[in-house]
């Protein structure tokens, strides 16, 4: 094929001819990456200059086009809320397993609706690799459309029991201070075994645990969950076997879910295939108590839920259904100043020409799952909405390109869940996002998402007016460290320590940080708000937190979320982007109990700042 007929193939199925560079300027992508990048679309190179499927070809737009619009509650309208943003896993409790849990959600409402909240924010919920607990990323999910149940509280299902030696064993879990994911599964699923058996003779009987609503919910699930349950059950096998949980691993007569030995593999384990049903069936029965809960607790947004970009390569959703994801590609960014080399997020992502397709598209499936809990949902990486970068297997990421997605029938579709489920949506537009994206989004009345480190340009720290209305506004996020944190230039050592940044770089990035903190200063002493003289020790950072949330919660942005891990004064990051061995990524649990949150100065002092900034109305 000449190298015009391949642009033109390329062009057609939304492959961009350029990608950025980190010194910003636009590098074409190679004719090697174009192939690439066609083949994991599924298009056939050779004949398919003929052909119209894979993504959809480029339409000019219309000239009045009606813009899709999410939901946004009435009362936002008139006033400006508040909530708290979290990690359940990382909730300690003198009741949990080691884990935090749905029930320590349903405590954490009715504690923050008690102090004004409005919401309580979670990083995904997504179901992981059970039968492998230690991958544990919430970004890297087994299956986006099901539940993690390992948030299970167990204790609270009818006919748990607990004996001496379960206690001993549940307390040496609850006092480590990093989550043990492995002895929390094992437990976890060993009791759950215990009562499942019971339970299915209906022995058992609950008004929260009703046998019809799991039949329903069976049901209702039909393929998806029953397929999600059978991968659950091979990949046990499959670890007990040597091959791994993921299933690029297994033998080749297992790797497609309708083949002749995985139909007889199913027929051999029926009872495993409904014991995950069950506990799919279980966290949602949960989850749905705890968003009652928050309700109750007089939160009017209620759960925040957060939708992770892709899901694994070797997961029960890629595994379920093929022909809906990229093959041979992954998810990843362009270099940039920060990653020379680009970055290869090994996430699998849904084809354009699949995405949105049908009635029951997988994007619907997917943001209707997350939000029949919700009152908030986030999209991580909203850029995804109108592109992706894809990098393909056995390439760097420099070899990659940006792919067009469907954009405006993804906001149409999440403008008709969103409605359905009277939920509002935030897009997280940080990083590399395509031009007007900011715009669209606002248009379709989808929330920005705005940090208070990245709201800077070259006089220093924007003031607190210019944030814009639809947004919301915090000052980190699971990928930072707290504001404390950041402050004495932790996230900069740590990317030092970890061998991310190179020492000449690192110097540079902490004289930069030097800028920073006195322009941090000058933005909240020009807006009224008192600081020490000196900010050198742990009680004069408490005050610089307070003033921080203070600033944000002026601003005009319709939502502000406090960092859970800020009014507990955390010293060890959530996550450090960039690491996988070296850090103990998505494990660290908050220092202060469930029990004795009340007790924190910090939590006192921000709250109160809340209340007075945005008041109920």
């Amino acid at each position: 094929m000449k190298s015009a007929e391949l642009d033109k193939l390329a062009r057609r199925h939304g492959i961009s001819l350029t990608r950025p560079s980190p010194d910003n300027r636009e590098v074409a992508i190679s004719g090697e990456t174009k192939r690439k990048i066609l083949s994991a679309l599924k298009i056939d190179v050779p004949g398919a200059a003929d052909h119209e499927t894979g993504a959809p070809r480029r339409e000019p737009a219309p000239a009045a086009k009606k813009v899709a619009r999410s939901f946004l509650p009435d009362f936002l309208s008139g006033t400006r809320v508040w909530g708290v943003s979290l990690q359940l896993y990382e909730l300690g409790s003198a009741r949990n397993w080691g884990i935090g849990d749905f029930e320590d959600l349903s405590e954490m409402a009715d504690l923050a609706g008690s102090l004004g909240a409005d919401f309580i924010g979670l990083t995904p919920l997504h179901a992981p690799f059970l039968a492998d607990p230690d991958r544990c990323s919430p970004y890297e999910p087994s299956s986006r459309q099901h539940l993690n149940p390992l948030y299970i509280a167990v204790d609270r299902l009818p006919g748990f029991a607990c004996s001496p030696e379960l206690e001993r064993q549940l307390a040496s879990l609850r006092q480590t201070d990093l989550v043990d994911y492995a002895g929390v599964a094992e437990i976890k699923l060993r009791v759950l075994r215990d009562l499942w058996p019971v339970w299915r003779q209906r022995s058992l009987i609950d008004e929260a645990y009703d046998p019809a609503d799991f039949d329903a919910f069976v049901v209702q699930g039909g393929n998806s969950l029953r397929l999600h349950a059978l991968f659950e059950c091979l990949s046990f096998s499959m670890v007990e076997r040597g091959a791994g949980a993921g299933w690029q691993r297994w033998p080749a007569d297992f790797q497609r879910f309708d083949s002749a030995a995985v139909a007889e593999f199913e027929r051999g384990h029926v009872d495993d295939v409904g014991f995950h049903m069950w506990l799919q069936w279980l966290a949602h029965r949960q989850l749905m108590q705890a968003a009652d809960r928050a309700r109750t607790a007089g939160m009017r947004i209620g759960l925040y839920l957060d939708l992770a970009v892709g899901e694994a390569v070797d997961g029960s959703a890629t595994w379920s259904e093929p022909d809906t994801y990229l093959a041979k590609a992954t998810i990843g960014s362009p270099p940039d100043p920060f990653a020379v080399n680009g970055q290869d997020w090994h996430l699998a992502g849904y084809l354009p020409s699949a995405i949105a397709a049908g009635e029951m598209s997988p994007f619907r499936r997917m943001v209707s799952a997350a939000m029949r809990y919700a009152g908030a949902i986030r999209i991580d990486h909203a850029a995804a909405l109108r592109r992706l970068f894809l990098v393909p297997s056995g390439s760097r990421p420099d070899g990659g390109a940006y792919v067009r997605y469907p954009a405006d029938r993804l906001l149409q579709i999440l403008a008709e869940v969103s409605g359905e489920h009277r939920c509002l949506v935030i897009g997280e537009d940080l990083g590399l996002i395509p031009k007007g994206l900011q715009d669209d989004l606002a248009a379709a009345h989808i929330l920005s998402y705005r940090i208070l480190s990245y709201e800077q340009d070259e006089q220093g720290f924007k003031p607190a007016d210019v944030y814009p209305v639809l947004a919301l506004a915090c000052i980190s996020t699971h990928d930072h460290q707290t504001l404390a944190g950041w402050w004495r230039g932790a996230d900069i050592q740590a990317r030092y320590d970890h061998g991310i940044v190179p020492p000449d770089l690192t110097e540079k990035h902490l004289e930069d940080r030097k800028r920073e903190r006195r322009n941090l200063k000058t933005a909240l002493k020009a807006a009224g708000l008192n600081l020490p003289a000196r900010l050198a020790n742990e009680q004069t950072l408490r005050a610089l937190t307070v003033s921080a949330y203070r600033f944000i919660a002026r601003t005009p942005s319709l939502l502000v979320a406090v960092r859970l891990a800020d009014l507990t004064d955390e010293k060890r990051p959530t996550n450090v982007p960039g690491t996988s061995d070296s850090y103990p990524n998505w494990k660290p649990k908050l220092t202060v109990l469930l029990e004795d949150l009340l007790s924190s100065p910090l939590l006192k002092s921000v709250t109160a700042a809340m209340r007075e900034e945005r008041p109920k109305e």
